[in-house]
């Protein structure tokens, strides 16, 4: 790890350090008025002794001796179901291979980053490109986009993906995991937060590269999709990620987890 990426982490955990002291000390007074007796200095007390449930497909996770008994790999929360429907110009799509970038929804404000990443598509006309920058940044920031771009505020990811060769991604699991599921590889450049540890798991996997801000450049970036659209490594192993997603079922399985630690029976007529 570089000098600055250690520099950059340990200002976004003090950052977020600072973000939870307010929830924590809510979190605190609840606890002591109903009668918890939690060691705050242990982390580990805080965890639950009946069931921690994880998104992640066992399959997209490091190998470990150290899981405790309650805690389960599922699979993605998500089925698509329940989300709120985005318009978007389907007519531009030419049918070219589909690069779909989106830096996240919570920390997209990196105006640089979408201007790198326009800039490398540039040098790819035989590619096209949706952008998703949130709405944070406003598409005249970008500049001049050619004409292989397609830059919108917000994106169905979802049925995007579903077309898409690779996906230039900040590292974000829901992001990572919803391409997974499509058995699409990824770039990811992460930023802050669980993105670093995520980014891991794409490299370990070899389901896609992974580059940091610091080293982002459009020539950076252009090889970079060069090597994911053309070893073929890293679209096997999404598909065998997809194939593990797919047989995960995770989110029938979190549910029945946490009906199982809480006691809950099924009727029979929910059961059938």
């Amino acid at each position: 790890m570089t000098l600055a990426a250690l520099t950059r982490n340990r200002k976004g955990v003090a950052n977020l350090a600072r973000m939870l002291k307010q929830a924590n000390a809510v979190v605190k007074a609840y606890a002591e008025r109903i009668g918890l007796k939690i060691d705050w200095d242990d982390p580990g007390s805080t965890l639950s002794p009946l069931a921690s449930i994880t998104q992640v497909p066992r399959a997209f996770d490091f190998e470990s001796s150290h899981w405790p008994s309650q805690f389960h790999h599922t699979g993605p929360f998500h089925d698509g179901k329940g989300r709120e429907k985005v318009d978007f110009p389907w007519e531009r799509l030419t049918g070219e291979p589909l690069i779909y970038a989106s830096m996240g929804t919570v920390m997209n404000g990196r105006v640089d980053a979408f201007r790198t990443i326009v800039a490398a598509l540039t040098k790819h006309k035989d590619l096209q490109l949706v952008l998703c920058m949130g709405d944070r940044v406003e598409p005249e920031q970008i500049g001049p986009a050619p004409n292989n771009a397609i830059i919108v505020k917000r994106a169905p990811q979802l049925e995007l993906l579903k077309q898409t060769s690779v996906c230039v991604t900040h590292a974000g699991l829901n992001t990572v995991l919803e391409s997974l599921a499509q058995g699409v590889p990824q770039v990811a450049i992460p930023v802050t937060l669980d993105q670093p540890g995520v980014a891991a798991r794409i490299a370990d996997k070899k389901t896609g590269v992974v580059t940091s801000l610091d080293k982002l450049t459009a020539d950076h970036l252009s090889t970079l999709l060069n090597e994911v659209l053309e070893n073929s490594t890293y679209r096997e192993n999404a598909r065998k990620l997809q194939r593990a997603i797919a047989e995960a079922n995770g989110l029938s399985v979190a549910a029945d987890l946490i009906e199982g630690s809480l006691g809950v029976t099924k009727k029979a007529s929910d059961a059938g």
